[in-house]
């Protein structure tokens, strides 16, 4: 077998090596990465919130990144945009290491991101929050900020691109409210074209559709289509499975801080750890109907520390959560 890693032009469920064609697996090596991490950890005293070997994300896609509560998808993107520091890792953002680079010199380099909660600046205008995205601004220089013509065509220049953006997310009507005036589906569509200002290559959406209207949610996932339309690469966190299903080319799953499959949305769908990691291991086992020792020896404890008491509150509960899983599938 060949030595060169697997390779994925994405356009197909399965993964053709030289000789042998296998299912995506975490980690796997994509054609042209954009962005690349290897051993990025990071712990919070006793709690390992981030472990990934190895990821790569693929030029000119839109990626996925999900998986259940508390998985490590925040804490990961922080990392991955400075915002937060790693115990261990390394990773390269088209060709160069930027491991704990800035976010404001990532930014240059072309490399954004949006919140979950959005950063928008409620005291200033629309526009001015959109002036602020523009990067190497000569009348944010001292030496140059007292006089207005060294700067002024360019802040003429910055204005028109910024105008132009708000009419393509169609807040050119509110380009001189206050941006606290905004609701939260505008806040996240300003956040969104304030990224564009910088003409990054890659935009990281942190769950773009938390707390927007559901009249916003199809123009928000259009801009986001026409981002890769343009020839960049989007990589966001999502709880909406829908939106995931919609305009992903490529799913990663992130759960207990490990990333633990990757695969085309269809694909993701149906793989066991998934489900396991969203419903718990044994979801599709009716401990109800099993005898203590069936059910210890299931589970895998130990009746001597847990005692038969704990086992029987543990079926109780599994047999609970099973209804409710039926009764909201009905």
């Amino acid at each position: 077998m060949s030595g060169e890693p697997v390779r994925s032009d994405l356009t197909t469920d399965l993964v053709v090596t030289a000789d042998v064609t296998t299912e995506p697996v975490p980690g796997m090596a994509k054609p042209d990465p954009i962005l690349m991490a290897d051993s990025v950890r990071r712990a919070f005293g006793g709690l390992v919130a981030v472990d990934v070997d190895h990821v790569e994300i693929q030029r000119g896609q839109i990626t996925a990144l999900i998986g259940p509560n508390g998985a490590g998808k925040t804490t990961f993107f922080n990392l991955l945009t400075g915002f937060d520091q790693p115990d261990s890792g390394r990773w390269s953002f088209d060709g160069n290491d930027v491991g704990g680079m800035a976010p404001y010199k990532l930014a240059r380099l072309g490399m954004v991101r949006t919140f979950q909660l959005t950063k928008s600046l409620a005291r200033l205008s629309v526009i001015e929050n959109m002036r602020l995205g523009a990067t190497n601004q000569r009348g944010e220089r001292m030496w140059f900020a007292p006089w207005v013509f060294p700067w002024s065509a360019q802040e003429r220049e910055i204005t028109e691109r910024a105008a132009s953006l708000l009419e393509r997310f169609r807040l050119d009507h509110m380009r001189d409210d206050f941006a606290g005036n905004l609701s939260g589906g505008q806040r996240k569509l300003l956040e969104m074209a304030r990224a564009l200002m910088t003409e990054p290559s890659l935009i990281m959406l942190d769950e773009p559709m938390a707390g927007v209207n559901p009249a916003l949610k199809q123009s928000l996932l259009n801009h986001i289509v026409q981002l890769k339309d343009e020839g960049r690469t989007v990589l966001f966190v999502e709880h909406d499975m829908d939106m995931v299903h919609e305009i992903s080319d490529w799913v990663l799953v992130m759960a207990e801080g490990q990333l633990i499959a990757e695969g085309s949305s269809r694909q993701i769908s149906g793989n066991k750890e998934v489900i396991d990691a969203y419903l718990g291991a044994h979801h599709d086992v009716d401990l109800g109907a099993m005898s203590d020792e069936q059910a210890i020896e299931e589970l895998g404890l130990d009746e001597d520390v847990v005692g038969l008491d704990t086992v029987e509150q543990l079926k109780r509960e599994h047999q609970e959560s099973s209804s409710a899983e039926q009764v909201s599938g009905e």
